[in-house]
């Protein structure tokens, strides 16, 4: 049974990395092979964190209508003329996750019994987890479909009419030549401004129908649920025939995912996490694109241990290199606007110490 003193300064060791090589193959004089490492020895590495950034924005896909630019003649509005995407980001959340520093590896030997004994109140304290303990991570990617406007499925007008045009014939008898004129139908195609003036008289319309029914000015006859069932269908297909004038728009979401490892040596901790573009929606740190939403880190001071008044024996015993890590303050900032302002530990922005291998935890 650990103490609550003991298990105090178990937590302070902080979490090590195991990675235990597994025997490839025995030989002739059953001996195992262990890779590159020596045999009756254990590689582990000190812990990394690694800052995981989901990030995700929303995407409107704006498609203009075809008679856009006679809303403004025909039914007194102003509208969007030309197709758009914009992009507003709408989600970000930030995860730290622990992981084997590979710059960072260490043996020790377990041959020494003594050595046992720490290195197994590690383990079961949790302290040293092998690589199928680390958790379960995966990665995302999802960009909306961008397709063009589509209004096959809109209300339209015919575009053919049929206009009168005037022929003459010529005739000729005994007693008389001349052209004799005749009126023919013929069919043409509407312009493009005709059609959009016949929409906009259907909508204007529609709309007076609907007074019509809401204050029973109509010789129509509505029960029960008739009335609300009639007003829906017009205002339907007021709609449609609006949409090709004000145009519509669809909406996506996008989602990225982007992993931040901070570096000691750096000597400004900060960092860009990814760019962001209105047009684009968002982008790697490395598209100069967009605009950098940034990561700032901020350690904080990490006090000097007081020492212990009954000096250490110096002794050939071996050591278990772990680290403390830095708690810090994270501030994720797009432009002036702060996003996400928190703190958690960073383990190699710590300090590295050690621990006899046959110290009794």
């Amino acid at each position: 049974m650990i103490n609550f003193t003991v298990t105090m300064r178990m937590i302070a060791l902080t979490a090590l990395f195991l990675a235990v090589q597994c025997p490839v193959f025995a030989g002739d004089d059953d001996s195992v092979y262990m890779g590159k490492d020596p045999v009756g020895t254990v590689a582990y590495s000190l812990p990394s964190t690694v800052i995981t950034m989901e990030v995700q924005a929303e995407c409107e896909k704006f498609y203009a209508g075809p008679y856009a630019k006679y809303a403004s003649k025909y039914l007194g509005v102003d509208v969007r003329t030309e197709d758009e995407v914009h992009y507003t980001l709408s989600g970000l959340k930030m995860t730290p996750y622990v992981e084997a520093d590979m710059s960072r590896r260490f043996l020790l030997d377990l041959n020494d019994t003594q050595g046992h004994a720490a290195f197994l109140s590690l383990s079961a304290s949790g302290l040293v987890s092998t690589a199928d303990a680390l958790p379960a991570r995966s990665g995302s990617w999802r960009f909306p479909v961008i397709a063009p406007g589509d209004y096959s499925d809109k209300a339209m007008t015919a575009k053919l009419t049929t206009e009168a045009a005037t022929l003459y014939k010529s005739v000729k008898d005994d007693s008389y030549y001349g052209r004799v004129a005749m009126q023919l139908d013929m069919l043409v195609e509407k312009s493009e401004e005709e059609r959009a003036a016949e929409i906009a008289r259907i909508i204007f319309s529609l709309r007076e129908q609907r007074m019509s029914i809401v204050t029973g000015d109509t010789d129509a006859t509505y029960s029960g649920s008739a009335m609300g069932a009639a007003l829906a269908e017009i205002t339907r297909l007021e709609q449609e025939y609006l949409s090709l004038f004000i145009g519509y728009s669809e909406y996506g979401t996008q989602s990225c995912v982007f992993d931040m490892v901070p570096d000691k040596d750096r000597e400004n901790q900060m960092y860009i996490a990814f760019r962001f573009s209105e047009t684009a929606g968002i982008l790697p740190a490395d598209n100069l694109s967009g605009r950098p939403v940034v990561m700032e880190i901020r350690p904080e001071n990490i006090t000097q241990p007081q020492s212990d008044k009954q000096k250490a024996k110096k002794t050939n015993v071996p050591v278990i290199v772990y680290r403390v890590p830095a708690v810090c303050g994270i501030r994720v900032m797009d432009g002036k606007s702060v996003l996400i302002d928190t703190r958690f530990p960073v383990y190699q922005l710590g300090e590295e110490t050690s621990i006899p291998a046959n110290a009794k935890l």
